[in-house]
């Protein structure tokens, strides 16, 4: 699988840090955004594959418009309270996953897996 650029948006600093140095650790490169307008520029610029979006920073209507406008990125949701609803809300929006903020392993997997199957349906 290829190296992965990331973009954390989130308005929480603290929280968007520590998500970065832990996804740091599995991707190529990781950036932190604290808006919409923020995030659009931040996925253009580093040519981000992955934007890890806090529901709390941009809700359901930004996440589905960060999946129309880029189609070549896939999103995660992060929640602190995420659950079976908000998980289907988010996937009918465009996310492949909807993860709690702090299960870097549970955001990490959702990426490997959907790369792998977008890898093995275009071969």
């Amino acid at each position: 699988m290829k190296p992965v650029n990331v973009v954390v948006a989130s308005n929480d600093p603290i929280a968007a840090s520590r998500l970065a140095a832990s996804l740091n650790q599995h991707f190529r490169s990781v950036a932190v955004a604290r808006s919409l307008q923020e995030a659009r520029t931040t996925i253009t610029k580093n040519r981000a594959q992955l934007a890890v979006v806090d529901l709390e920073t941009l809700g359901l209507p930004e996440v589905q418009q960060l999946c129309r406008e880029f189609r070549h990125v896939r999103v995660v949701c992060t929640h602190r309270l995420a659950d079976e609803e908000m998980w289907a809300a988010a996937l009918a929006a465009g996310a492949i996953d909807c993860c709690y903020d702090a299960d870097v392993l549970s955001i990490v997997q959702a990426v490997n897996r959907n790369m792998a199957r977008a890898h093995s349906s275009a071969a």
